[in-house]
């Protein structure tokens, strides 16, 4: 549906623009066909609306895997913050930690976990309190590492798209304007007729990029704040955590 939608804006688009550009005919190219106009094409052109489908059909895997894990970790740390902080309050760790591990899409229970469990571990041992704060330190800390990383998958590949897909259009058009003056060369015409359909690849292929890329750039941008936003709550998380560990060992 959104391809379909969006073929028929392209083509909308394009025939505006080409009787607008061009007073000829009608019978060279229907504008209102698809199927026409990508028959008009050389495989040149044709290749390059694939690519561009392509990188699209990408991008838009990537918004709805990215959307939906945020919206999960946000739906479910909304659960674990308080839940776990209750538990602590009462000095549940163990609790705390199964709270944490009910949550695993969570970002901040994957965060909190991690320095839980370390300091569960070393809380049996004969390390002096210190040590075992600075290892849950490192824990929370490797924690936020990998959490981030999980954050931000995709979301390189969605920028490149937003930045890349503009320059693949441009070539579409220069592939479609050499195949309008080849048309005319071989032709010795210049009717509309004679570079249709190379002015047809030009059109499609640069809306087509743009409309690739200008929502690849918006949704990376939006995403990118949505992760700092995220590792913002995991670092006060992760203070609080160092807190409640001082207090729980006695130091100031």
């Amino acid at each position: 549906m959104f391809f379909g939608n969006l073929t028929t804006f392209l083509i909308a688009k394009a025939q505006f623009a080409a009787m607008f550009v061009f007073q000829a005919d009608e019978h060279a190219i229907n504008w209102n066909d698809p199927i026409s106009l990508l028959k008009a094409m050389n495989w040149p052109a044709l290749t390059i609306v694939a690519i561009l489908f392509i990188m699209s059909a990408w991008s838009i895997g990537v918004m709805i895997d990215r959307l939906i894990a945020f919206n999960a970790a946000r739906k479910q740390s909304r659960q674990f913050a308080p839940a776990v902080a209750g538990a602590l309050r009462e000095g549940k760790l163990d609790e705390a930690i199964r709270v944490g591990e009910r949550n695993k899409k969570s970002h901040l229970a994957k965060v909190v976990t991690a320095g839980l469990q370390e300091f569960k571990a070393h809380s049996d041992s004969s390390e002096i309190p210190g040590d075992q704060i600075e290892a849950s330190k490192r824990a929370l800390e490797r924690a936020e590492a990998i959490v981030h990383a999980e954050l931000k998958k995709g979301l390189g590949g969605l920028a490149t798209i937003g930045s890349t897909a503009p320059f693949v259009g441009l070539l579409g058009t220069v592939i479609g304007i050499l195949n309008a003056f080849n048309k005319i060369a071989t032709l010795k015409e210049n009717g509309l007729s004679a570079v249709a359909g190379g002015i047809s690849e030009a059109l499609v292929t640069t809306a087509l990029g743009l409309f690739v890329a200008i929502p690849a750039v918006m949704m990376f941008n939006y995403f990118t704040g949505k992760v700092e936003a995220f590792d913002v709550e995991m670092d006060n998380s992760s203070s609080e955590l160092v807190d409640y560990f001082l207090k729980k060992t006695g130091r100031k």
